[in-house]
Formats: structure tokens, C-alpha cells, sequence
């Protein structure tokens, strides 16, 4: 069963957060927090989340304070930052906090149902405006598949190597969880690592942009 933490202190956004994750996933345990508290003892006291949904603008903590409070305690818990606040400045700094996705509550209920769903498959989300390398557009474009995707490449953890490994097999997120003995939980944790690290904003874009890497000689192989 998948399970998703709601964390607003508006009941009625809780309440609409709830519905769309209903349309997608009507047998899921979805868990309310209203404060970041309460949601790290959520988290604390039954471990194995899929997804955070957490909004920016929340009781007693400034900014990102309670984003990043929520990735340090517990960094393998996939989040996504559902906030009013969508000035492109914003997202670009939540996305930095390593988030797998930003939705605005503007969005409509089937538009929160896709993206949500979009993340639980991997992908990592965030507004069309939103445009992580837009410093990137100057240079020469044939060095993505070279130098600059091979250092990416080299900020990934031995595991995330592994795990990108079986991406370009072709390999979906159970079947990666049964070769590497871990929870599905786990490898989703590890797909949304790898695309926020190399920059792209799903599974199939990240095999696209390795296909020239010698991934053999980089995970020694």
C-alpha cells in the first residue's frame, strides 16, 4: 500500500491534497500533519513514506527551514514543496534543496493528481517556468553528453551508479528493489537523487542524456 505524508496547516488544502491523491491512488494511506513537528514525529514513528507533500509556509519555521529540516532528519524520504509562493526565484531554490518536484496550489485537482503521480514514477516535477539550466544555454551544446555529463555522473553515490545502471536496462523501480535487496521506497529515493544530480526531469531523459558516457569505465565496470 502507498503511503504519503500531507503537511499543511490549512485543513482544507490538507483536504484537497487528500482528494488528489485519491484519484490516483484510492487505497493509499495518507497521513495529516499540520505543523513540521508533527510531521517528523509522523515520520519517526512509522518510518516507509513514498511521498511528502510539504507546503513552504508553515507554523514556526522561516523559508525552507522546514524543507530542509524534513531532508536532513530523513534523506531518503522523497518530497515535493506544494506552496502559493511560485515566483520562479522560489522554485529554483526549493528545487536546490534536492526536492523531487514543486507544485503551486493554483493547480487544478487533475493537475496535481498527474504530478504527483509523475513523481511516484521518478520523474521530477516543477512549473513550466522553471528552467534548471537556462545558465547552460550559451554553451556548446555537444558537450552534454561529454565533460560536463560525466562530472555529473561522478557526484553519484556508488548505489545511485547501480541504480542508473539498471535504468538504461530498462529495469522498472520493483524490479530494481528485488537485484539490490531494498525497498521500493528506497529506489525511488535513489531515481529522484539521480535526476535532481544530473539535472534532467525524468528516467528516459536521463538514459538520453548518459548514452554517450562510457558508464562502463566509470563505475569501473
Amino acid at each position: 500500500m502507498d503511503r504519503f505524508l500531507v503537511v499543511d496547516d490549512h485543513p482544507l488544502f490538507r483536504e484537497a491534497l487528500q482528494s488528489a491523491i485519491a484519484a490516483a491512488y484510492p487505497r493509499a494511506e495518507v497521513i495529516e500533519a499540520s505543523t513540521i513537528k508533527e510531521a517528523v514525529a509522523a515520520v519517526e514513528r512509522r518510518p516507509g513514506f513514498d511521498l511528502a507533500l510539504v507546503d513552504l509556509s508553515m507554523p514556526s519555521v522561516k523559508g525552507f527551514e522546514g524543507v530542509l529540516a524534513l531532508r536532513a532528519r530523513f534523506p531518503g524520504l522523497p518530497i515535493v514543496v506544494v506552496s502559493g509562493l511560485e515566483d520562479p526565484r522560489i522554485v529554483a531554490e526549493a528545487m536546490n534543496c534536492g526536492v523531487s518536484g514543486f507544485i503551486a496550489k493554483s493547480a487544478k485537482k487533475a493537475e496535481l493528481t498527474a504530478s504527483i503521480q509523475r513523481v511516484m514514477n521518478g520523474e521530477i516535477v516543477a512549473p513550466s517556468h522553471y528552467a534548471p539550466q537556462a545558465a547552460d544555454k550559451n554553451q556548446d551544446k555537444t558537450s552534454r553528453g561529454g565533460k560536463e555529463m560525466t562530472e555529473r555522473l561522478a557526484s553519484l553515490t556508488p548505489q545511485q551508479l547501480r541504480v542508473l545502471g539498471m535504468l538504461r536496462q530498462g529495469l522498472l523501480n520493483k524490479q530494481i528493489a528485488f537485484e539490490l535487496k531494498v525497498g521500493e521506497t528506497t529506489v525511488k529515493a535513489h531515481v529522484s537523487e539521480i535526476l535532481r544530480k544530473l539535472a534532467v526531469a525524468s528516467r528516459t531523459q536521463a538514459v538520453i542524456e548518459t548514452s554517450g558516457v562510457d558508464f562502463e569505465k566509470l563505475t569501473g565496470g
